[in-house]
């Protein structure tokens, strides 16, 4: 379903989604139409959907399809639904998700003082955590992670609740009413066909 008739080699599927050819506002149409198009009722739907967006509001990239559909699965929200929502955290919105959860989480009062979050480098700070990682160094990877990532994630707990809400409420009413139209528009086909044959 919207599948492209002329398939995208992946550089060019990286440039489309970094920076859709046909503008946001279409992008995000197109996301609408195909979680509307997904099996499922208005609630598995919204609630999977906004799933995905609230892993997005987490510091663990990375994972957050994992913790999407995890979440999609407690909650009974449809998994592929919560796929799509991922999109919500993408490189435009990453940064200022980043500094948002790292700020709330200091505001909480769990980050380390003196700490300037204009002064952090965020792609280089997950870098060498992974590469920490990677090569087992897991002190190492505490080190590096603990001054930033202990307020990112205590901030990422209320703001995925608040996205979570903020994405399910509307979602299910447009995905009700897309569906609905839908189930018009057959029954208006059937009609006509049965009008035709008698």
């Amino acid at each position: 379903m919207f599948d492209r008739r002329d398939k995208l080699h992946i550089g060019s599927r990286v440039l489309e989604f970094v920076w859709p050819t046909n503008g946001f506002r279409r992008a995000g149409t197109y996301l609408m139409h195909r979680l509307s198009r997904l099996p499922g009722t208005p609630y598995t739907l919204a609630c999977g959907f906004a799933c995905g967006a609230a892993a997005s509001f987490t510091p663990f990239v990375g994972l957050h399809f994992v913790l999407a559909g995890l979440l999609a699965w407690v909650m009974r929200g449809n998994m592929l639904a919560s796929a799509i929502g991922t999109a919500v955290g993408n490189p435009w919105t990453f940064p200022f998700i980043w500094v948002w959860l790292y700020y709330l989480g200091n505001w909480m009062g769990f980050g380390e003082p003196g700490l300037n979050v204009m002064e952090l480098n965020f792609p280089r700070l997950f870098g060498q955590l992974a590469e920490a990682l990677l090569n087992g160094h897991m002190g190492l990877a505490l080190d590096i992670a603990k001054p930033v990532l202990a307020p990112m994630f205590f901030g990422s707990l209320p703001s995925a609740v608040i996205v979570w809400v903020v994405f399910y409420f509307p979602l299910r009413q447009i995905v009700k009413s897309y569906q609905r139209r839908r189930t018009d528009r057959r029954s208006r086909r059937k009609g006509q066909k049965s009008k035709g044959t008698a």
